[in-house]
């Protein structure tokens, strides 16, 4: 049995989409039918039925999906035991908002990089919900979003949690310590309505009895940055952000008598019986974000 076909008939029951199936595995959607059709033939069975508009596995596709996931399996675990110890073959699409590519995603993939000469990476970056669609969807094999997915076949972990902190021009925010309602009285800027960001700030200004002059929802770290070094009132940002905004020098953190809330992270990806690939790149994240930052050995040296 040609296990090219399993993995094709994995992937078509997984993402429940021959189209997406075929995407996902660099093919066309007739290659892609063409093995499924000869799959078929093989074990003398229909596993697709395709009497209905929606997708729909048959009682034998079914069955057949638990055997394909345990086939798939036994592949990884015979190439890593009988394998040469070649370097690992990582090709993947990843999804991130915008707080974890302007505070670790780019030094992470560096690593990665270093760690996998073989990588190959397709970056995209958009707001929570987009992600979420597109890791469910196929479309992303793994998302670093506010949220976690929330599918089968998708597994998700909560990552450290990013501190968010008020953002201002330190040539005309010049006090050590600023209230709530000093925010309030100028301009506010956020991420895009309905974010955690923009929830979590109004949150706080109501917990406060603050009511804000003006809160401006703004999709792009970049732009917000760009505004506040020109002097367009304060923003909520990540505080990793801020740190590696050196082209910014204007840029400074200004403490508040009240905190923001953390950005919780999560990292949503899909299983994968037939490569340890995904595994590897999770755990690579989550030793690079656990690991001290040369800032800190050096201030503890």
């Amino acid at each position: 049995m040609n296990l090219r076909f399993v993995e094709a008939f994995y992937w078509v029951a997984s993402l429940k989409s021959v189209t997406r199936a075929a995407e996902k595995l660099f093919l066309t959607q007739s290659a892609m039918s063409s093995r499924i059709a000869a799959l078929e033939e093989e074990l003398g069975v229909l596993l697709l039925d395709r009497r209905d508009k929606h997708f729909k596995l048959t009682v034998a596709g079914t069955r057949f999906l638990t055997y394909a996931r345990r086939m798939l399996e036994l592949q990884r675990q015979l190439k890593a035991e009988m394998g040469s110890g070649a370097p690992l073959e990582v090709s993947f699409r990843l999804g991130a908002i915008e707080s974890v590519l302007h505070s670790w995603l780019i030094p992470w993939v560096e690593q990665l990089r270093k760690d996998n000469p073989l990588l190959e990476l397709e970056l995209t970056v958009e707001p929570t919900p987009v992600l979420l669609d597109q890791v469910r969807r196929g479309t992303l094999d793994a998302v670093f979003a506010a949220l976690p997915a929330s599918a089968d076949g998708i597994r998700s972990q909560a990552l450290a949690p990013m501190e968010m902190v008020f953002v201002g021009n330190s040539k005309l925010h010049r006090k050590r310590k600023y209230t709530l309602q000093d925010f309030a009285d100028t301009d506010i800027l956020t991420f895009q309505r309905g974010s955690q960001p923009h929830v979590y700030l109004l949150d706080t200004l109501r917990h406060g009895q603050v009511e804000p002059r003006c809160v401006h929802t703004i999709s792009s770290i970049s732009a917000m940055v760009q505004l506040v070094q020109g002097g367009f009132g304060v923003a909520t940002l990540p505080r990793l952000a801020v740190q590696r905004m050196l082209a910014f020098p204007d840029l400074r953190v200004l403490a508040c008598d009240a905190a923001l809330r953390p950005l919780p992270i999560h990292v949503s990806y899909r299983e994968d019986p037939s490569s340890p690939a995904m595994e590897a790149v999770v755990r690579s994240a989550l030793a690079f974000i656990d690991a001290p930052s040369p800032a800190a050995v050096r201030k503890r040296g």
